[in-house]
C-alpha cells in the first residue's frame, strides 16, 4: 500500500485559528509582525485604487491602518520607542484620510436608512440628502486628487512606516506582554461602556473605539496562530456601535458647513436623533436617552 502524501500546498492551508503551517513555525512575535506588515502592505495597495474604487480603497486602507495600530498595541513598551513613533505616524495618516472617508460614510449611511421601512415624506427627505451627500463626496475626491494624485505622497509615507515597523524587535515579545495588553483593552472597553450608559456622544464614540480596538486585537492574534490568547467580544454589538456612530456623523453634517439644503437640515437632525436614540437603546437598553 502506498503511503499518502500531503498536498503540495499544505503549508498554505489556513488552520482553524486563521494561521498557516508556515506561520506556526515562526516565533510568535514574528508572526504578529508578519500580520501587521501584510495589513500595511494591503493598505498601501488599496490607496492606489483609482476611479470609482477610490472611496472603497480609502475605507479598506483606514481599516488596515487601525489593525496595524492594534497589533502594535499588543507589543506595548516591549517594542521600544520606535513603536510609538510608528503609531503616531499611522494615526496621523488615518486622520488625514478621515474627511474623504466621512464623505463616503455619509452617503452609505443615507443609503442604509433608505433601505429601511419609512413613510414617503422621510424617504423623500433622505433621497434629497443622499444626492447632496454624493455631490459633496465627488467634490472631496476631486480636491484630494488635485492635491495628491493617486495618493502617491501618502503611500510613500506608509512605505517608510512599513520599513520601520519591520525593524522593531518583534522577536523579543513574550506571551505575558500581549496577554497584559489584551487585559488592558478588555478593561478599557468595560470602563467606556459604563461611561456611555449615562454619558453623551463623546462617551459613546469612545466605547465604539475601544470595542473596535479589542476586535482588531482578536483578529491579529487569531491570524497569527495565537487564538488561545484572543479576547472574547460581541461582534454584533461592535457593528451596532459603528452604525450608531454613522448617525452621529449625519448629525454633524446638519450644522455649519452642511451639504444639505437649509430647509432639510432641521428635519434631518430630528430624524437622525430619533434613529440614534432607538439604535442606542438596542445596543444597551439601560443607557440614558
Amino acid at each position: 500500500m502506498s503511503k499518502k502524501t500531503a498536498p503540495a500546498n499544505a503549508t498554505d492551508e489556513p488552520a482553524a485559528d486563521g494561521s498557516t503551517d508556515a506561520e506556526a513555525g515562526r516565533p510568535p512575535g514574528r508572526r504578529l509582525r508578519a500580520f501587521a506588515s501584510r495589513e500595511l502592505e494591503a493598505a498601501i495597495d488599496a490607496l492606489g485604487w483609482r476611479g470609482n474604487r477610490l472611496h472603497r480603497g480609502v475605507h479598506l486602507a483606514r481599516k488596515g491602518l487601525r489593525r496595524v495600530r492594534a497589533t502594535l498595541a499588543l507589543g506595548g513598551a516591549a517594542l521600544g520607542p520606535g513603536a510609538a513613533w510608528i503609531d503616531r505616524g499611522l494615526r496621523d495618516a488615518n486622520r488625514d484620510l478621515s474627511a474623504l472617508r466621512d464623505a463616503q460614510a455619509l452617503v452609505e449611511t443615507l443609503e442604509r436608512l433608505l433601505r429601511a421601512p419609512g413613510d414617503d415624506a422621510h424617504r423623500a427627505l433622505l433621497r434629497r440628502a443622499q444626492r447632496r451627500a454624493a455631490s459633496a463626496r465627488a467634490a472631496a475626491a476631486r480636491r484630494v486628487r488635485a492635491e495628491d494624485p493617486d495618493l502617491a505622497a501618502r503611500r510613500s509615507l506608509l512605505r517608510v512606516l512599513r520599513a520601520a515597523l519591520r525593524a522593531l524587535p518583534w522577536e523579543t515579545l513574550a506571551r505575558e506582554q500581549w496577554r497584559e495588553s489584551v487585559a488592558l483593552s478588555l478593561h478599557r472597553v468595560e470602563r467606556a461602556r459604563q461611561r456611555a450608559r449615562r454619558g453623551g456622544d463623546e462617551d459613546w464614540h469612545e466605547w465604539r473605539r475601544r470595542a473596535r480596538r479589542l476586535s482588531q486585537q482578536q483578529r491579529a492574534l487569531q491570524a497569527s496562530g495565537l487564538g488561545e490568547d484572543a479576547p472574547a467580544f460581541d461582534r454584533h454589538r461592535t457593528e451596532r456601535l459603528g452604525e450608531a456612530q454613522d448617525l452621529n456623523l449625519l448629525l454633524d453634517h446638519c450644522g455649519k458647513g452642511s451639504p444639505f439644503a437649509k430647509p432639510d437640515r432641521l428635519a434631518l437632525r430630528a430624524f437622525a436623533r430619533s434613529e440614534l436614540a432607538r439604535s442606542r437603546g438596542g445596543i444597551d437598553p439601560d443607557s440614558a436617552d
